[in-house]
């Protein structure tokens, strides 16, 4: 009977997919092994399963060494406009940050009163937004610092808590392990060492 013409869609049945996913996986990885014999060739397989499962194949030497390999091969192609636009990205940061700095310097001065130079509302606007996100960093990091403070004194309270505990009892097993009481008579009875009994009596 001719084999039916699979359709190429996602199979729903999970049991059904797993079992394709294995077949077709060992199928390809066979397939690889006996083009890199035939030909000679240098290949290499990634394939990450549903369940987020690694399987690999690389027929000479290593998959690291082929991915190098393939970087190597690639960084030429488009070198040329990969640089001008890297260059271009470049420019335009160190301008922007040149900018910045720039801006900074001046909204120091002008608080500190140093100079002659002025500033324009929209640079004191900038600036005022500028410290009130510094203002809570500082603030925010200095909840944190003071936080684990907080939290290392517990962890040092409970430490001493738990060794004074522990002194405390061996303390007292020590003291009552060694102590012995006598009993006490509180009245003043004598009691004879000997016993009168009608055996003795003559």
């Amino acid at each position: 009977m001719a084999r039916g013409k699979v359709q190429m869609k996602r199979i729903e049945n999970p049991v059904h997919r797993q079992v394709t996913f294995c077949k077709r996986r060992t199928g390809l990885l066979k397939k690889a092994k006996e083009l890199s014999i035939l030909c000679d060739a240098e290949i290499g397989i990634l394939i990450y399963s549903a369940h987020g499962k690694l399987y690999e194949l690389a027929t000479n030497g290593t998959m690291q060494g082929l991915m190098d390999k393939y970087v190597k091969t690639t960084a030429g192609a488009g070198s040329s406009e990969t640089t001008v636009d890297g260059k271009a990205k470049e420019k335009q940061e160190i301008d922007m940050l040149k900018n910045e700095i720039d801006f900074l310097e001046k909204g120091l001065r002008y608080m500190f009163g140093v100079g002659s130079g002025t500033m324009t509302l929209d640079e004191m606007n900038t600036l005022e937004k500028n410290l009130e996100v510094w203002i809570y960093h500082v603030r925010s990091a200095k909840m944190d610092i003071m936080f684990q403070e907080i939290q290392l004194l517990k962890n040092k309270e409970g430490i001493l808590k738990a060794a004074n505990k522990h002194l405390q009892d061996k303390m007292d097993e020590h003291f009552w392990g060694t102590s012995n009481f006598l009993p006490v008579n509180s009245s003043n009875q004598y009691y004879p060492l000997t016993v009168d009994s009608e055996i003795y009596q003559v």
